[in-house]
């Protein structure tokens, strides 16, 4: 049963983070926000409602990809779109340093 969750919370997470990003037309770094806000509801949810830690694992789960769209978009989109304007290449590298460093931790 566990196997048939990925490609929905990955697929629903995407949506939603687009929806967010482009229907409500909210910035990179609100919709980052807002994901980490949904997160941390969950994890409320999980500590004092009680729910189920595999639903908390897979509600959160949904969340992390528009987070990660969020961040990256942030980071590597040009200016005229309130983002930092790395560019892919930049925003490459750093995430492989980020990712080298906390495997090395």
């Amino acid at each position: 049963m566990t196997a048939r969750f990925p490609p929905f919370t990955f697929a629903l997470g995407m949506a939603a983070g687009d929806l967010i990003a482009e229907t409500v037309s909210f910035d990179y770094l609100t919709t980052a926000i807002l994901s980490l806000g949904g997160i941390a509801l969950i994890a409320a949810a999980y500590y004092f409602l009680r729910i189920g830690p595999i639903l908390a694992f897979w509600l959160a789960y949904i969340f992390t990809r528009p987070l990660g769209a969020s961040f990256g978009d942030l980071i590597s989109q040009p200016s005229e779109y309130g983002s930092l304007s790395f560019g892919t290449i930049y925003t490459s590298v750093i995430v492989l340093a980020a990712i080298i460093l906390i495997v090395i931790y």
